[in-house]
């Protein structure tokens, strides 16, 4: 059944996914391995195969993947690298990183098949695909051509003999045909050294080609590097064809500038393998050849610039096409001017601007008539045979068009708003009082009348409509202007998402922060609209709870949620979200509801003292603390300590209820040591806190027994007579042990205030 592309769209999303997480533990790449062959298998969509064949090359090369377990799954995979290289594979990316993907399996299944000698599957398997791409080798595109070469490469460092460091250990020695018994079951080692030096002739074979292509020359020289360095049996053999190897020779005029860079980027290739062999080995025995053939290579390159910078010939044909200068040598007929016929009076029209015939016919022809695809084919040899000078002339014709008419309508434009002007300016002085002096004749009036009638012939036509005021929308109510607020309040915290925190808030940034007294949109950065938010939450509706109260009547009524209240549970929706990078947004939360609180708290008492009235003053800080606190601890482990210091030492007041909630991590006994250290610091770096926490802290050593040995440390500094004495110990110890069986009623907490 065929896939929809959102099917295919989401599996690719869910694949991505997969790969993510084999790459932070490699531990599950044998699982999603197993669980992904069947989805990217012959059968599946061309992006799956692709993404599949990818993610195969990714696995057997990476190095974070033990090669024991790279081995286990190679003989898995191999089946349906097999399925799908037998298709009439075309892409080219499944093609390259399925073969990039064999190369990696060949050492793999090689050791396998010695390991295993009764496993001749695995190995028919292998020999089948390696067959299969040795077949289509040649008919394959240039970019996997290239894989080839390397899986050629890799063939025939396996099948050729190699040095054992360590005979008493063959599993750490390289995987080569120096590890395979003598009398194995499966591999015949005669007929695998025939098979590699027949494939070493023929990954040699480009070397000696007439005409070389540089993509596959440096390709195979940068494949020759690791043979020559491993496989000391056949190193004189390829440095000896790469000897006779000269890219001048390769090649055939024209020399243009393509081929120049190929045989350069040949040449450096060569001299950089010989100069690392060199180096490698500096008492090689080819030595001097390969210091004559490197000298070779430079000269030749020389030869070759300076055969370049000789005088060129005659060039085939015109280099600047019809030149001024050479239309009478060629005989050439210079296009005759276009007749472009002016546009007529009055405003004109799109067909008008762009209609540069004379013909009645043709510019009355509705095109619309015909249908696109006829359309497509007629205009497609029109624009491939129009003359370029006659398009540039008609081009530059309905330019200077419309530049005519963009002025003509600008000039239209400016004397509407001058003559508008001018009427404003005569309405503004006829607010005159009556006043009619002594000499004016008996004609006044008559000349009067006359110069008006004048002045409205000469008024256009807007300003005798006279001025226009929208209507006055609707008054919200208070839902709707509520769902407006909350609106707003999300378009805000969308605003927090998208702005970043600028990575280079360097010391000057950071002097520049005042506190409560800064501007919360002088930067209009994110810290800019968390302190918007934050004072949107906390000090605009201040003042305004109790009025609304007031008009409401009577105490049973419903309440509205409020604006801040929206905010407010906003921001604690969006710290929960994500809490630890998200923890600074909640300290300046609770600072600037502590600050609110205490603000209208005094301006309570100042009302209460003027007016001997009781005012109830809500607080918000020390609900939200403690929602805060309720919301994240549940998910703080033991190496969050630097998280819960940091909250418990910005915060502006510790309360006895948050020391409480502090205390209760104790319950898990892998959270006691992070119960303690929060508790310790608040006792040594707040004075006023110390209290409560040793009161916490002498409660958590009290009722959980595992935290007796962090918590005594500290008690014993601050208040060692919480702490048993040495005698009383010795006679609790064996009251503990035989009341045991009976549960112990835990102790109230012991409260303090600050």
């Amino acid at each position: 059944m065929a896939q929809s592309p959102d099917q295919v769209v989401d599996q690719v999303a869910q694949l991505n996914a997969a790969r993510k997480l084999v790459l932070s533990d490699a531990a599950l790449y044998p699982q999603i391995v197993n669980g992904i062959l069947p989805i990217v298998g012959a059968t599946a969509r061309l992006e799956l195969r692709r993404w599949g064949a990818d993610f195969l090359a990714e696995t057997f090369a990476t190095p974070i993947l033990a090669t024991s377990q790279k081995q286990q799954l190679a003989p898995t995979v191999l089946a349906s690298i097999q399925e799908i290289l037998a298709l009439p594979e075309t892409d080219s990316a499944v093609l390259a990183s399925l073969i990039q993907t064999c190369a990696s399996l060949y050492p793999l299944i090689f050791r396998h098949v010695v390991n295993n000698p009764n496993d001749s599957k695995a190995w028919e398997t292998m020999n089948a695909v390696k067959q299969e791409i040795l077949r289509k080798m040649d008919s394959f595109p240039c970019s996997v051509k290239i894989c080839c070469i390397k899986f050629l490469q890799r063939v025939v460092q396996v099948q050729t003999p190699g040095l054992i460091a360590d005979p008493r250990r063959p599993d750490q020695n390289e995987t080569s045909l120096a590890v395979v018994p003598r009398n194995h079951a499966l591999l015949s080692i005669p007929q695998l050294e025939a098979e590699s030096s027949g494939l070493l002739d023929r990954l040699l074979d480009v070397l000696h080609e007439e005409t070389c292509n540089p993509l596959f020359v440096n390709a195979t020289l940068n494949c020759l590097a690791p043979l020559i360095r491993t496989r000391q049996s056949i190193a004189n053999k390829i440095i000896q064809t790469i000897l006779d190897f000269f890219p001048t020779k390769h090649v055939h005029p024209p020399f243009t500038p393509t081929v120049r860079v190929g045989v350069k980027s040949m040449e450096r290739t060569a001299r950089a393998l010989l100069f690392n062999v060199m180096k490698k080995n500096p008492s090689h025995p080819l030595m001097g050849k390969m210091q004559q053939y490197i000298d070779r290579l430079m000269q030749s390159r020389l030869e070759a610039t300076e055969d370049a910078s000789r005088k060129r010939g005659l060039p085939a044909e015109p280099t600047d096409g019809l030149d001024n200068t050479k239309r009478a040598r060629l005989d050439a007929l210079t296009p005759p001017p276009l007749k472009i016929p002016p546009l007529p009076p009055g405003p004109t029209s799109y067909d008008q601007l762009f209609t540069l015939t004379q013909d009645i016919g043709l510019s009355s022809f509705d095109v619309k008539q015909l249908p696109p695809d006829i359309v497509v084919k007629i205009a497609v040899p029109l624009l491939a045979q129009v003359n370029p000078s006659l398009l540039t002339q008609a081009v530059d014709a309905i330019r200077n068009r419309y530049e005519t008419i963009t002025k003509e309508q600008n000039q239209k434009r400016q004397q509407l708003h001058l003559a508008a002007a001018t009427a404003a300016t005569e309405d503004d002085d006829d607010y005159e009082p009556d006043y009619e002096p002594e000499d004016v004749g008996a004609d006044a009036p008559g000349e009067a009348a006359a110069i008006a009638q004048e002045e409205a012939e000469l008024e256009p036509d807007l300003v005798s409509l006279g001025p226009f005021t929208l209507p006055q929308p609707p008054p919200l109510s208070e839902e709707e202007a509520s769902d407006v607020g909350r609106s707003a309040v999300s378009r805000v915290f969308g605003m927090i998402d998208a702005v970043d925190v600028a990575s280079s808030s360097s010391s000057q940034n950071k002097a520049q922060q005042l506190g409560f007294a800064r501007l919360a949109g002088s930067t209009f950065d994110r810290e800019a609209w968390v302190i918007l938010l934050t004072r949107l939450a906390t000090r605009a509706p201040a003042g305004l709870e109790g009025d609304a109260k007031a008009k409401s009547g009577s105490a049973s009524a419903k309440r509205q949620p409020a604006i801040s209240d929206s905010i407010r549970e906003t921001f604690y929706r969006y710290i929960l979200e994500d809490f630890r990078p998200r923890l600074k947004v909640g300290i300046t939360w609770l600072n600037e509801e502590w600050y609110n609180d205490r603000v209208r708290m005094k301006a309570a008492n100042q009302e209460r003292t003027n007016e001997d009235e009781e005012t109830m003053v809500t607080l918000y800080y020390d609900t939200w603390v403690l929602r805060l606190l309720d919301g994240f601890l549940p998910y703080l482990d033991s190496k969050d300590i630097k998280i819960l210091v940091r909250f418990l030492s910005e915060i502006p007041e510790v309360t006895i209820a948050i020391t409480q909630r502090v205390a209760s991590l104790a319950r898990d006994p892998e959270r006691v040591t992070l119960t303690v250290q929060a508790l310790m610091y608040l006792i040594m770096f707040r004075p006023p806190a110390r209290e409560m926490c040793l009161n916490a802290l002498e409660d958590v050593y009290q009722t959980y027994e595992e935290s007796r040995p962090a918590a005594g440390k500290v008690l014993a500094r601050w208040r060692p007579q919480a702490l048993p004495t040495p005698a009383e110990q010795t006679t609790t110890r064996p009251a503990e042990s035989t009341q045991s069986a009976t549960p112990t009623e835990p102790q109230p907490p012991t409260t303090a205030s600050t």
